[in-house]
């Protein structure tokens, strides 16, 4: 997935002054010049001390930045108003991309100390100049003069996105709104770090220890290796340990034989932080809350009217009626894919019935059973190393772009990998960073951010990206590379696509570059990028089998290429589903607490959601909703850009998939402009036409309904 606000590291050591003499003379190392190449954050000078005395000096000077813009005498123009507003602040983005990207995979005593006090003073900053009146009144006077000041179009949407900030974040309040506003934003940041920190904490604490080797039966010999090594640096060898993350859990429930395993995990997965100690339904009662009121102060009806309000869809009912245009077509597969998979278990003599942890376990069994296809086998081709030569390859080819190892580079963590990228002439594009394998102090799942945006100055200063992956993939073991499954080669390939949006950006202004886009824009590149991972033309070139240095059979290919929607109704059904219950609970307005399961279970039933099938992330660890802000009534933006990605790749597929013209284009239009035009208008300069569904629906080998539900068939669901 794509994290707005940078992310990073874990058994980072970081060094901690132990004498008064050196703590005494030592610089604070973000208070200088880092002196690396590009400007690479010193990850091995900085200490646990150095944080907030940092963030400390960047609000000083960024207040200090914002009083000089208020003061200045001059008529607001661009330059000195809005130019100005966008050079500020570079010493506060400096330390927060370096804290913000370590926090959330160095979750250690000392980094969630930090955090509680870091977060809330940023956010309070960020909230003081958001509501300056002195800064808004000029950024009003530029916005009411907008078209008779001779503007740029980038400049032009720049000045309207920032005049529209500002009013979602107060400026028209009265100043005792505007403190009740504060006051909310605060609550919330420390919400969110307490979601997060029982998150993480509850999804730690779960262990699944097997003793007897025979209980393990189906799994493939990798895993019970990665296994084994889990449960001996847990002290206790000879056993067997799973856990909640996925390249743990998510194989036993796809490879074991052990029915009862099988159960055990999915039941921890789903009550994951949901009693005890790290029960994470009160912070989202407190969380929904807080919102509501937010959402009345601003004048929206509710939250997800506020937080679609800023982006493509526009309204919630635009990304409710997207949804369910699939939604039906889903349901309707899962059906089919249940009735095959009990089916295949009634022939088996396996006497059951499907149940919701036996879902991946029967349908590994009937995509083998129907196109022979063995994901042990398809591993073998896939080593980590290999599929990284495939993405860097796929660039290339693509954008005229190279990747060159810098080993001696500063990097936080020794599993991360650096890499200077230049254009095929040797100019310097960008530096990119990978961390693909999980720690216990790593939160789940893959995301993109960024050390260093991108800018170009009109006094001709400019500064290029570092640009940074991370993952939680599966480990090597003894002496056998990192395998990956199909489904971590396609997110490779997707949080590949997030990095080249931020490595080859072209536009000028801070606030535009790269991945600077409305949220229901910034998947597409991501996501488009995943279709070149199993096209042949570049799979014949990188999957390579990690023993022999065989290239993958066209036979093996052929299968991959027919079972590619096998099971698509249940991936869709979990993720639309997931998406329709955020906006649920984004159209709520509570006054007091609701019982959050039964209204989850409430959405559910109105849905007529697949008694086999279990909402993609359920609410108490919905991070992407619960988190953040990031995508709270947002989560509907993977399936939104998908309708962009599945129609536009089908125009490479048209042209040739690596045709150069077509690559251009789309290089120009969407990767290099960022967020300086209007995304619709992106896409159909690069397209030729507006999107629809369709191609979305014949991607995922689902078949459209004659009439799709609609959002006014949704009644409010749950609470009140």
């Amino acid at each position: 997935m794509f994290k707005p606000i940078l992310t990073i590291a874990a058994s980072l050591v970081l060094p901690i002054a132990s004498h008064a003499a050196t703590a005494a003379t030592r610089t604070n190392p973000f208070l200088e010049p880092y002196n690396t190449p590009y400007n690479i954050p010193p990850f091995e000078k900085i200490q646990y001390g150095d944080y907030l005395p940092a963030i400390e000096q960047g609000i000083k000077e960024y207040k200090k930045e914002i009083d000089a813009i208020v003061s200045n005498p001059a008529k607001p123009d661009f330059n000195n108003t809005i130019l100005a507003m966008e050079k500020s602040g570079l010493l506060l983005n400096r330390v927060m991309s370096v804290f913000s990207a370590l926090d959330e995979t160095e979750s250690c005593p000392e980094m969630v100390a930090i955090s509680e006090k870091a977060y809330p003073m940023y956010s309070q900053c960020n909230d003081e100049v958001m509501m300056n009146p002195g800064l808004f009144k000029r950024v009003k006077s530029v916005y009411d003069r907008r078209k008779s000041l001779n503007l740029t179009a980038p400049q032009m949407r720049a000045v309207e996105q920032l005049y529209k900030n500002f009013t979602r974040n107060g400026a028209l309040l009265s100043d005792s709104d505007k403190e009740k506003l504060k006051a909310i934003n605060t609550n919330l940041t420390d919400l969110y770090l307490k979601f997060n920190k029982n998150l993480l904490d509850d999804t730690n604490a779960f262990q699944l220890f097997v003793t007897d080797r025979a209980k393990l039966a189906g799994l493939p010999e990798a895993n019970i290796a990665q296994a084994a090594d889990a449960a001996k640096a847990a002290g206790k060898e000879g056993q067997w340990l799973f856990t909640l993350h996925a390249p743990s859990r998510l194989p036993l429930l796809q490879y074991a034989d052990n029915r009862d395993l099988r159960r055990q995990m999915y039941e921890g997965y789903i009550n994951l932080a949901s009693s005890g100690k790290n029960d994470n339904r009160p912070v989202i009662n407190r969380i929904l809350q807080e919102r509501t009121q937010k959402a009345k102060l601003l004048g929206f009806k509710d939250f997800a009217s506020y937080s679609t309000d800023n982006v493509m869809a526009k309204t919630t009912e635009a990304a409710e009626d997207l949804l369910l245009e699939i939604w039906t077509p889903a349901i309707n597969r899962v059906a089919e894919e249940v009735k095959e998979m009990q089916a295949l278990a009634d022939r088996n003599g396996d006497k059951i019935k499907i149940e919701p942890w036996d879902y991946y376990y029967y349908a590994e069994k009937v995509r083998k059973d129907k196109y022979d296809l063995d994901e042990g086998e398809v591993r073998s081709y896939f080593s980590l190393d290999n599929v990284r030569k495939g993405i860097f390859s796929m660039a290339e080819r693509l954008y005229g772009i190279k990747f060159t190892e810098m080993p001696d580079a500063p990097k936080y963590n020794p599993e991360v990998t650096v890499y200077d990228v230049t254009d095929l002439k040797g100019n310097h594009v960008a530096v990119f960073m990978t961390d693909y394998f999980p720690r216990a102090s790593k939160r789940q799942g893959a995301w993109m951010s960024e050390f260093q945006g991108a800018f170009k100055d009109p006094d001709g200063k400019t500064q290029r990206p570092i640009v940074f992956n991370v993952g939680n993939f599966s480990k090597p073991t003894g002496d056998t590379p990192a395998l990956l499954t199909l489904d971590e080669v396609e997110t490779m390939f997707h949080e590949f696509g997030h990095g080249l949006h931020g490595m080859l950006t072209q536009a000028s202004l801070r606030s535009q570059a790269g991945t600077n886009v409305d949220r229901d824009f910034v998947e597409l590149p991501s996501q488009i990028h995943e279709h070149w991972a199993l096209e042949p033309e570049l799979l014949k070139t990188y999957a390579r089998h990690y023993k022999t240095g065989e290239v993958i059979p066209d036979a093996l290919v052929k299968k991959l290429q027919e079972s590619s929607t096998h099971n698509q109704g249940f991936t869709t059904t979990e993720l639309v589903g997931a998406a329709l219950l955020d906006l649920q609970y984004g159209k709520l307005n509570p006054e007091g607490d609701i019982d959050v399961s039964a209204f989850e279970a409430d959405v559910a039933k109105t849905l007529a959601m697949p008694e086999t099938v279990q909402f993609r992330y359920r609410s108490p660890y919905f991070r992407h909703v619960f988190g953040s802000d990031g995508y709270s009534s947002g989560y509907y933006t993977y399936l939104w850009a998908e309708v962009l990605d599945t129609d536009g790749f089908e125009l490479f597929k048209e042209k040739g998939i690596f045709d150069p013209a077509t690559a251009k284009r789309f290089k120009e239009t969407v990767l290099e402009s960022g967020g300086s035009v209007d995304p619709m208008d992106l896409y159909v300069k690069f397209r030729g036409h507006r999107p629809s569904v369709d191609a979305l629906l014949r991607n995922r080998g689902l078949e459209p309904v004659k009439k799709p539900l609609k959002s006014s068939d949704l009644k409010q669901v749950g609470g009140k």
